[in-house]
């Protein structure tokens, strides 16, 4: 999948290699690969790019699933999907078992190992760093770190408040954080170098005043004096969100405000119920979350993020299986998004947010999560760490290595071909 930016198409970069440690360090480049399942894990690599290349760094992104050979990225994209849609339960079971075993089974591991060749060929030369913002990269790249064929450190940036053992590679140099709860996840499932700093949204998502909170109102058509709840289930609008919306409505707490994503289905469904206020795709969504007093969800991702930037309390109600569940517990625990368990529970939680003062209270302590200047937050770290991997210069004479030549089983790069086809690697020892 193309992304904006300095995007670089794979076969533009086949048989690339990225360069030897003392090169690559003084390239200034950074790839970064996420997977275009849902929207949060793009969000999270659009920023961490945007952030990058105004620090001066060259950024590659590229979707893990165009990665993976066969066109199969699409079908685990769309197989992902209609689980969520129409087998929730069983979405719950995968991710409870992978949970307990501490990790995937052995048809992700092979698919995940299929990748191996295609995400080195598409890293440039002069990359210095890679970074992930999805498990599955996670795991390549980890793979590719261990076995020595990936020599530039490599850095996941967590996403979610709660650490599945699958986002946690052994190989990975570097686990980025939001907070001291994800941190502690991660550690326990056996990260070693975890650094809390904090997450990325893009700057639209701000604290706004009264008056730009109206101006919100009057732009997108909503009553201007009545406490709204802004309701949002992802980009493919799954859950109960239905459900959600007519227990908003019917408990009188505030007007149900419901963005469905590209589910256009479920809008209309919305609108047959009476729901007033049903919007699809939304793409001024910082607007939209300066007009509301509070946000319901039901996945616990990016937009949580992005609303503790906009000073919108949260809460988690009536969430999807699996990491929807997981990171209800996780952000509670956190003290930045309460979590609903009962109905019975949703209006007198609603009132506290809007008007009491739980909502204060889990505003300052969701808009503290950020870093208080450019020179802190994840993108700043990861360019430490690529400025960190500059070799230190030895004073002392070397003579000139030699160069030996070495077949080898995958292609790496461009180098001669062996007579039997295969490529030739130069080993050198840096």
């Amino acid at each position: 999948m193309p992304h904006a930016g300095r995007t670089l198409s794979v076969p533009a970069l086949a048989g690339a290699v990225p360069l030897p440690r003392s090169e690559a360090a003084a390239s200034r480049r950074i790839a970064i690969i996420s997977a275009s399942v849902g929207a949060g894990h793009d969000g999270a690599a659009t920023e961490l790019a945007r952030r990058l290349m105004a620090a001066g760094f060259t950024v590659d992104r590229h979707d893990l699933l165009d990665l993976l050979p066969a066109r199969l990225g699409r079908t685990v994209q769309e197989g992902y999907h209609r689980m969520l849609v129409r087998a929730p339960w069983a979405y719950q079971r995968i991710y409870a078992a992978t949970e307990r075993a501490g990790g995937s089974g052995p048809a992700a591991r092979a698919l995940l190992r299929s990748a191996e060749n295609q995400v080195l060929r598409a890293l440039a030369p002069g990359t210095g760093a890679v970074v992930s913002t999805y498990p599955g990269a996670s795991r390549v790249l980890g793979n590719l770190r261990l076995s020595g064929r990936l020599t530039v450190p490599v850095l996941t940036y967590l996403t979610d408040f709660s650490v599945h053992p699958l986002w946690v590679a052994e190989g990975v140099d570097v686990h980025l954080a939001a907070h001291a709860v994800p941190a502690a996840q991660a550690r326990a499932v056996g990260a070693r170098d975890v650094r809390m700093c904090g997450p990325v949204t893009d700057p639209r998502f701000r604290l706004c005043d009264t008056e730009e909170r109206d101006r919100a109102r009057a732009r997108f058509g909503l009553p201007p004096h009545r406490p709204l709840a802004l309701l949002v289930a992802g980009s493919w609008g799954v859950g109960p969100v239905r459900k959600v919306a007519q227990e908003v409505r019917d408990c009188g707490a505030a007007v149900p405000v419901v963005v469905c994503g590209r589910n256009e289905a479920l809008a209309e469904r919305l609108r047959a119920d009476g729901i007033e206020h049903v919007y699809g795709w939304v793409d001024d969504m910082p607007g939209l979350m300066h007009a509301a007093d509070v946000l319901v969800q039901n996945a616990g991702g990016l937009t949580c993020l992005e609303a503790f930037a906009a000073g919108l309390p949260v809460a988690s109600y009536r969430c999807i299986p699996g990491h929807g569940l997981t990171n209800a517990a996780a952000l509670d625990e956190a003290g930045v998004a309460v979590w609903i368990r009962e109905p019975a529970a949703l209006k007198a939680v609603l009132h506290d947010l809007i008007d009491g003062p739980l909502g204060p209270r889990q505003r300052e302590t969701g808009f503290a999560l950020f870093a208080a200047s450019p020179a802190e937050g994840p993108a700043a770290e990861i360019g430490r760490m690529h400025r960190s991997w500059l070799p230190q210069p030895d004073p002392r004479p070397s003579p000139r290595p030699s160069v030996r030549r070495r077949p080898c089983r995958t292609v790496l790069g461009a180098g001669p071909r062996h007579p039997a086809g295969r490529r030739l690697v130069h080993r050198r020892p840096w």
